[in-house]
């Protein structure tokens, strides 16, 4: 007699893991840094200003005071970027039972939310876009923050320049001398990769334990103290030499769900925001362009 198997019996249960397994990156490093700040209008204004250089000043015993010329404040602007996304669900998706979500609507609008945050990622450091206006048939954008950095160093003049500690050094005394303190380097993972050979250049010494450690957290330089952030959304050609507390997300509308007319038997969910930013003074912090 054969012996019955589970190769012939019917109405096995099925076996599936009722965890949803996802390793697309969620992570948006320059959103975690700087605070938010509500606008007002698509396009927004703010002013910067300067000390006078410094000077020897000296007077003379009794004399008349002299006015200097005063310089007028810079304006500065930058435009509201609308992003949205919509998503449709029918009726019987939310009603069958799932593994790894109670509704399939819920899923998929945390996905569309995560997936918007990264868009905003991209905007703010992924790309260098200039302002657009925008019109009627137009979409109007942000100036992303390489539009509004205006310290710059050149990394070689060519695409194939990678990045350097000496570079680094000297953008890092610019940037002193200008005035701004910077304490945070944003690189893309390849130059993460880079930061971390510092540690063994020559004539520098590493106390190893058990554990080989290759990578550096705080780069330490005679200008600053320096948190070394990876972010994959990083400009591929830029490094930042920032400080966080002078750049702002700028909110005309939070982020939020609208549930659109039914034409069937389906959901429509259309997930809109806009936003921008803003760094409050071009001079400060700094950035390596022209990376390979």
């Amino acid at each position: 007699m054969a012996t019955y198997q589970t190769y012939q019996q019917v109405g096995v249960a099925e076996d599936v893991s009722n965890v949803l397994s996802q390793i697309s990156p969620t992570a948006t490093p320059m959103q975690s840094l700087i605070k938010s700040e509500k606008v007002h209008a698509r396009t927004f204004e703010w002013l910067e200003t300067s000390l006078r250089a410094s000077a020897q000043t000296a007077l003379v015993e009794g004399a008349d005071a002299s006015a200097i010329t005063i310089s007028a404040a810079t304006s500065r602007t930058n435009t509201t970027q609308i992003l949205g996304e919509a998503f449709q669900v029918s009726a019987s998706a939310d009603a069958v039972k799932t593994y790894g979500r109670a509704k399939e609507t819920a899923l998929q609008l945390s996905q569309t939310l995560a997936a918007l945050k990264n868009d905003v990622e991209k905007c703010l450091i992924g790309v260098d876009q200039a302002a657009v206006a925008g019109t009627a048939s137009a979409a109007r954008k942000m100036a992303s923050l390489s539009q509004q950095i205006s310290t710059t160093l050149d990394a070689g003049g060519n695409s194939t320049d990678p990045l350097t500690e000496a570079k680094l050094l000297t953008l890092s005394q610019t940037v002193f001398t200008n005035g701004s303190t910077p304490t945070v380097l944003m690189v893309k993972p390849a130059d993460a990769s880079i930061i971390a050979g510092f540690a063994t250049a020559t004539g520098r010494n590493r106390d190893i334990d058990r554990s080989i450690i290759n990578t550096i957290d705080v780069l330490v330089t005679p200008f600053n103290s320096l948190k070394v952030v990876i972010n994959r959304q990083n400009l591929a050609s830029h490094a930042f030499l920032i400080d966080p507390t002078m750049f702002k997300q700028c909110v005309l509308r939070p982020f939020t769900r609208t549930l659109l007319a039914a034409t069937g038997d389906s959901s429509k969910h259309f997930v809109v925001g806009e936003v921008s930013c803003k760094h409050v003074n071009f001079g400060d912090s700094g950035m390596i362009t022209g990376l390979s």
